[in-house]
């Protein structure tokens, strides 16, 4: 039975390996072709993955859109583009104030049930990126279902997207497909395949979500899409044990979107997966400042040595753990958790965090640090919720399974 489930496996990272060549083959026309057509390049108006780098020329763009907010505070479209440069500006540095600052640009429709739909999807889409689930999906159900004249087209995909995202982070899995599908008329093939690409690697249909997903990517309008794309396809073939093909898949991404925080924090884990802690370690020194990445230097430098949280880059570490506990933040639970027990070495600690995180979401990273934590603590009952979600979605990521037969081979 094992032999078959292993060979299951290796045809599975097969498929993924051709479509991640048939990926990067298509990335690299429309890189040539982008190059020959670079300023009739056409802006991408559905999901921006990878936010433009910040500049003096975004802060004196901000600066006065603040100037004419604070004369004029109900000005809808003013409130809009200074939260949409906060919310980019909060994902390309890691830093949460800059939510707030987006959150006080929209504060005259914070708490408005009727709020102008511009306004309802960037609230939802703070209140995702701070972890309040429940509320954005809320605000995205109500936007979701006005009539359809009274939101625009973009508004409205943008929102199903991102709902269907949240939902994949709740385990609905069956909702979040269905929220892509709504998306027919009113995004392209490439979106829609991306959108469901996720749920379906997660659910064990990854080489089904890649091949199609490939097969749209020649539609891909930017830059952002592109690296989306790819990202996606990475996460695939990781779960599906191809880690060679997820490295070279991350490693296109960020040739092309060198400030993508999240592609190279999920390629420093897997290089640290590989015994390649000193590789990790270069691809996210001078990142620091990016909270996630500072993570990934101190695993990979704990990984290279025994000093562990006698480390400087661990002290720093600590200390912005620290600081996000006492503003009440709660969004890092999964990167506390994997300090705690890495550099820590305090698996209790650690398997309490990864609790509390799991009772928030529930993606494969989360499955995987409950999982360990409740391993090195001796507490396999503890990882139970994880283990039925595993059974139950059918996920083939390798390391999560092995890591499954450990703890019930302990308990």
């Amino acid at each position: 039975m094992a032999s078959h489930s292993h060979a299951g496996e290796r045809r599975a990272a097969t498929i993924i390996v051709v479509a991640a060549l048939a990926l990067i083959a298509i990335g690299t026309t429309w890189e040539r072709a982008r190059g020959s057509n670079a300023g009739t390049e056409r802006a991408t108006t559905v999901l921006a993955h990878v936010p433009a780098r910040g500049s003096d020329v975004r802060a004196i763009e901000s600066a006065r859109l603040r100037q004419i907010l604070r004369e004029s505070p109900r000005n809808l479209g003013v409130a809009v583009r200074l939260a949409r440069l906060d919310i980019a500006a909060a994902r390309e540095l890691a830093d949460p104030r800059f939510l707030g600052r987006a959150e006080a640009a929209l504060s005259p429709w914070w708490n408005d049930r009727d709020a102008p739909a511009e306004a309802l999807l960037l609230r939802a889409t703070i209140r995702q990126a701070r972890h309040e689930f429940d509320a954005a999906l809320a605000d995205l159900e109500d936007l979701v279902t006005r009539p359809r004249a009274t939101v625009a087209s973009t508004v409205l995909a943008q929102a199903l997207l991102t709902r269907a995202v949240v939902l994949g982070v709740k385990a609905r899995y069956a909702d979040a497909l269905a929220s892509c599908g709504q998306l027919a008329g009113l995004a392209s093939p490439f979106v829609q395949a991306a959108c469901g690409a996720p749920v379906l690697g997660v659910t064990g249909r990854a080489p089904d979500a890649a091949v199609e997903l490939a097969g749209f990517l020649g539609t891909a309008s930017g830059v952002a899409e592109v690296a989306w794309g790819r990202s996606l396809l990475a996460d695939l073939a990781l779960w599906s044990g191809d880690e060679h093909g997820a490295e070279t898949l991350l490693r296109s991404v960020l040739a092309i979107a060198p400030h993508d925080g999240i592609a190279r924090a999920t390629l420093a884990d897997l290089l640290i997966d590989m015994g390649r802690p000193s590789e990790a370690g270069m691809l996210v020194a001078g990142h620091e400042e990016d909270d996630a990445l500072l993570l990934r230097l101190a695993l990979a430098r704990a990984a290279e040595s025994t000093a562990g949280s006698h480390d400087g880059v661990a002290a720093t570490m600590a200390a912005r753990f620290d600081a996000s506990r006492l503003r009440g933040d709660v969004v890092h639970r999964r990167e506390e958790a994997r300090f705690a027990l890495v550099i820590e070495r305090n698996p209790v600690r650690a398997l309490r965090l990864a609790e509390d995180n799991w009772s928030v979401q529930q993606e494969p990273a989360d499955a995987r640090v409950l999982l360990e934590a409740a391993l090195a603590a001796h507490a396999p009952g503890v990882a139970r919720p994880a283990l039925d979600w595993l059974d139950k979605t059918g996920l083939t990521w390798p390391r999560l399974r092995a890591l499954a037969a450990a703890l019930r081979s302990a308990s």
